[in-house]
């Protein structure tokens, strides 16, 4: 009530009471969503109903106007962070319901996340990074940027494969995964990014505690998920075939967009899953999680000046 009252304060100044209440019953009357409750209700909302619930009406309009302007879940104006009004008409009165608005689900399913699965995060090196602070001092990361954009700019109008980027040490892989992924939040679009050696030591102790489920299920249903590093990892026959086969092989089936970043090519990667800790050569059972890596992404090469060494 305080910030309405404030916001009445700030209006200009009308020459009497009844001339600065007519002014806002009418902006409130124009609003295109307070008609159409009027409309839908016809008959029920009568002249006493609005002017009695008319503030509430005020507030509504306010904080939606606050949506409407809206730069962020952390510079949300409105009465409840990240919770945008929703107009009903019940048992005889005007209401307020409030639902939380899609910033606010993107932060609540990745609170959720990163509580349950250690594995998942953005270095802090690339949480504010985007496509334009990418430098592009080689033609591979020009090509890569422009596949990278080309997935965003497309991502809501039809399903996308993802992107395999591969190259040498330190060139920026993990730092286009940061970008991608702060561009996909930007239109409201949840991703996660799992450094894969850390995700296979964590699935690993999750057979302790019998969590193992519910992480699985968490990684193989995000709506983006990105796997940072593979390859960088000791694969056993059980982690590829019952931990990674499994989250590719949902992901395949439902049309979910999934990167990868490696120091392997694809033929690379295929040697190294053929082989487990135990020596064992396992050919077939490597062609076949390739397979739906080669099916979920699309392969690209980045090169250019190693970041780390600057």
């Amino acid at each position: 009530m305080k910030k309405l009252n404030d916001t009445l304060n700030r209006m200009p100044k009308p020459r009497n009471l009844q001339e600065q209440y007519d002014k806002m019953r009418e902006e409130i009357l124009a609003h295109p969503h307070v008609q159409q409750l009027i409309k839908d209700h016809a008959g029920e909302i009568t002249r006493t109903v609005i002017e009695k619930n008319l503030m509430r009406l005020y507030e509504y309009i306010s904080q939606e106007r606050n949506c409407e302007q809206c730069k962020g879940l952390h510079h949300c104006a409105n009465l409840m962070q990240g919770y945008k009004p929703i107009l009903v008409f019940r048992r005889g009165s005007i209401e307020l319901d409030y639902y939380p608005c899609e910033h606010k689900k993107i932060q609540d399913e990745k609170k959720k996340a990163e509580t349950l699965i250690q594995s998942i995060y953005v270095p802090k090196d690339v949480l504010n990074a985007t496509f334009q602070s990418i430098d592009l001092d080689h033609p591979s990361r020009l090509e890569a940027v422009r596949l990278a954009t080309k997935f965003v700019d497309t991502f809501k109008k039809e399903p996308q494969k993802g992107l395999y980027i591969y190259g040498p040490f330190g060139v920026g892989k993990s730092y286009l995964l940061g970008a991608i992924a702060n561009e996909l939040a930007a239109i409201n679009v949840s991703s996660f990014i799992v450094y894969f050696p850390e995700f296979i030591r964590e699935m690993k102790q999750s057979l302790g505690d019998h969590s193992i489920n519910e992480k699985l299920d968490t990684v193989k249903k995000a709506p983006v998920l990105m796997i940072d590093d593979i390859g960088a990892e000791s694969m056993s026959s059980w982690m590829r075939d019952d931990i990674l086969g499994t989250i590719l092989q949902y992901r395949m089936l439902e049309g979910l967009s999934t990167f990868f970043t490696s120091n392997f090519d694809w033929s690379e990667l295929e040697y190294h899953l053929t082989y487990s800790q135990r020596g064992e050569e396992e050919k077939m059972k490597s062609a076949r999680v390739m397979e739906r890596i080669k099916y979920l992404s699309t392969p690209v090469k980045l090169e250019g000046t190693n970041r780390r060494r600057k």
